[in-house]
């Protein structure tokens, strides 16, 4: 490709990995978490680990397979275009309805800081519709300026994230996390309950496999930004989370909309509290700008493939795929829009199920195809690629009965797109003489 079309260097592509998983959900989960006090240890210290396993695969996968697409690529190699397509869709629609949901905790956060832009459900949508569309501009600028904003966000929040946890250790107290297991439920159970809480934290691992076609050397660039882009971001959320759950008693935690900044007001005053609201603004800002530019890309490596349909692999002058980024933004848009007399909470809730659902599957698949791809791999790899494989369905099984539900519905939505496309290919084949 031209060199106006391959713009996203190693620090770019770092930058957006870290910003793509540090998003909303840090600065929400002690929230959700703090009913399971010190318990919520082990299922961070699984999710962690499963996660860098996941990285490792996609890493190892993107030193293999010059295709871009991630997972839809790896799929597609190792299985066919049926896998491959099925792999694509799931992906693709995870892509949208999470930015729907980061626009909406982008609104939810600006509320925090400035309560008048939120104050009625109407102009809570417009304001996770503008953050949208005003990220879309950015992608359609050209994937320099989204990488560029990628990494200005990406240090806006990092920076302040890190010097939290750490500052806030000073203020942690022991008693917080006692009992260990406060529900008094199996601790298996408990571990698989807060571990299926702390994967969305931890989506966006594979954003640089993405957009390799885009990507100056992916295959030194990709595997480098994957491992040490997940390593940074998912130490970063462990600590500010594990933190604020020992800052503030579980029973204040659970009520609060904002724990990470309630719990830096409580300890350090207003203003405080008030800058951690600006940085989870900033936060949700520069995932939504990383996930924007990734749900275009996802579609054109399918679309490329004949999977998709072709107007999606249409290019503009400075090599983005301008139609796809469009699609995908006004279906996001129709899912803010179709659901905005719902409050902010019950639509950021909604769009992250229906997210993690479509994310799962895509996932579990990578590591089959890993295995399928690379025969001989060293047997340290193999290990790894075991416990990704369980924790894949471990995840899967954990998330309950409703996202599965809601996955299984979103594949079959996309089963009259394949076979039409297999069909269109079919036609153009030269028929036997």
């Amino acid at each position: 490709m031209s060199g106006n079309q391959r713009g996203l260097g190693q620090w770019m592509l770092i930058a957006l990995v870290i910003g793509n998983i540090i998003g909303s959900g840090v600065f929400v989960l002690p929230a959700a978490l703090a009913p399971y006090g010190a318990a919520s240890l082990l299922g961070w210290g699984l999710s962690l680990g499963g996660a860098l396993m996941l990285a490792l695969i996609y890493a190892w996968l993107a030193q293999i397979i010059r295709n871009h697409g991630g997972a839809y690529a790896y799929a597609r190699h190792a299985f066919g275009d049926g896998v491959g397509f099925l792999v694509g869709w799931s992906y693709w629609v995870c892509v949208w309805s999470a930015n729907a949901a980061i626009a909406v905790a982008f609104a939810g956060s600006l509320g925090a800081v400035w309560p008048a832009a939120t104050a009625t459900p109407l102009r809570g949508a417009l304001c996770a519709l503008g953050a949208l569309w005003i990220c879309s501009a950015i992608s359609l600028s050209g994937v320099r300026e989204a990488g560029r904003t990628a990494i200005v966000t990406t240090l806006l929040k990092l920076v302040p994230l890190v010097v939290f946890g750490i500052l806030g250790l000073a203020w942690v107290h022991v008693s917080a996390y006692e009992p260990f297991n406060p529900t008094h439920a199996p601790i298996i159970s408990a571990t698989t309950s807060v571990a299926a809480l702390t994967l969305w934290a931890f989506l966006g691992l594979e954003t640089a496999t993405v957009p390799t076609d885009v990507v100056e050397n992916p295959q030194r660039t990709v595997p480098r930004a994957t491992v040490i882009g997940m390593i940074i971001a998912g130490v970063a959320t462990m600590l500010a989370c594990t933190v604020v759950i020992g800052m503030l008693p579980a029973d204040v935690l659970q009520a609060s909309a904002a724990p990470m900044a309630k719990a830096a007001r409580h300890v350090w005053g207003d203003a405080a509290g008030t800058a951690i609201g600006v940085v989870a603004t900033i936060s949700c800002f520069g995932a939504l700008n990383g996930w924007v530019l990734l749900q275009a890309q996802t579609s054109l490596a399918a679309a490329q493939d004949g999977l998709f349909p072709k107007v999606f692999a249409r290019l503009d002058s400075r090599g983005t795929p301008w139609i796809g980024l469009l699609v995908s933004s006004v279906l996001a848009s129709t899912l803010i829009a179709a659901n905005y007399t719902r409050s902010l909470v019950a639509l950021f809730t909604f769009s992250i199920l229906l997210s993690t659902a479509t994310t799962l599957l895509p996932y579990l698949i990578t590591v089959l195809a890993w295995w399928r791809i690379d025969t001989k791999a060293r047997w340290w790899r193999r290990a790894v690629a075991v416990g990704a494989l369980i924790f894949s369905v471990w995840a899967l099984i954990g998330t309950g009965a409703q996202p599965l539900m809601w996955g299984a519905v979103l594949l079959l939505a996309g089963l009259p797109i394949y076979v039409w496309q297999r069909r269109a290919m079919l036609r153009q084949l030269p028929r036997a003489p």
